[in-house]
């Protein structure tokens, strides 16, 4: 039987909103989004998702937020890249009060990779997989064998004497305005340390960026198997979509 549910990814920049069947992981119509406000505040990003949630009425039932945070039983623990008021809320209850429905908050890599591990460049994937998003940070998601180990957080694995992702994210790329070579060339000093660490078989490339993966595949070195992410700026949606139902 089908089920259509809303999913929301929350970034740095925007957020995102799409109805989902979760039954086969495709968004149904148009993605919405609005952008992240400033300061994005608990109260304030609440009133954006209710905004996007009530622009796709269609969308009935349970709600997941794709968050770009440390997520635990719904209570974000970092904010890395948002409003320092998040840390120690409770998530789900701020959103599920805004929308009056049940909410399911989860880290937001943790999120495009169960889409990609279900749906996309993951499926049929065994040993250890990586996916890794890149944004306004770098987020990333750990599976051994189809299992999530949630929560890695690898954008903040020190790097040349800081965070990895203000090395190499795609928004140092588009502050820098670095040309693919140069940007390429950081991430590939970021994949050799994800290589060192964690021996993946294959590593998944997340992220707006990744629909212009054939403009620069070519530059890329890594000894596990590169692939890019199939629902690119989709995946948030569709795996919060998929994790408010199966929660």
């Amino acid at each position: 039987m089908k089920q259509n549910l809303l999913g929301i990814d929350v970034g740095g920049s925007s957020v995102k909103a799409g109805m989902v069947d979760v039954a086969t992981g495709v968004v149904l119509g148009v993605m919405i989004s609005a952008p992240t406000p400033r300061p994005s505040t608990p109260e304030r990003l609440a009133e954006v998702i209710a905004d996007l949630a009530a622009r796709l009425p269609q969308a009935q039932g349970s709600v997941g937020v794709a968050f770009p945070s440390v997520v635990r039983q719904g209570v974000v623990r970092t904010a890395a890249n948002i409003d320092h008021s998040w840390l120690g809320a409770d998530g789900a209850a701020v959103v599920g009060r805004a929308l009056r429905r049940p909410v399911v908050f989860l880290n937001d890599a943790d999120a495009a990779g169960v889409a990609e591990m279900r749906w996309g460049a993951g499926v049929g994937v065994t040993g250890t997989a990586l996916m890794l998003t890149f944004g306004t940070g770098i987020g990333s998601a750990l599976f051994m064998n189809g299992r999530l180990f949630p929560n890695t957080e690898l954008g903040h694995i020190e790097l040349h004497g800081m965070d990895a992702e203000k090395f190499a994210s795609a928004q140092v790329r588009t502050q820098l305005k670095l040309d693919f070579p140069a940007w390429i060339e950081r991430v590939n000093v970021y994949l050799a340390r994800m290589q060192a660490l964690f021996w993946p078989d294959v590593i998944i490339l997340g992220g707006a960026v990744s629909e212009r993966f054939a403009e620069f595949e070519k530059l890329l070195r890594c000894d596990a198997e590169l692939r890019p992410a199939r629902f690119a700026g989709q995946a948030g949606v569709i795996g919060a979509a998929m994790a408010s139902v199966e929660s």
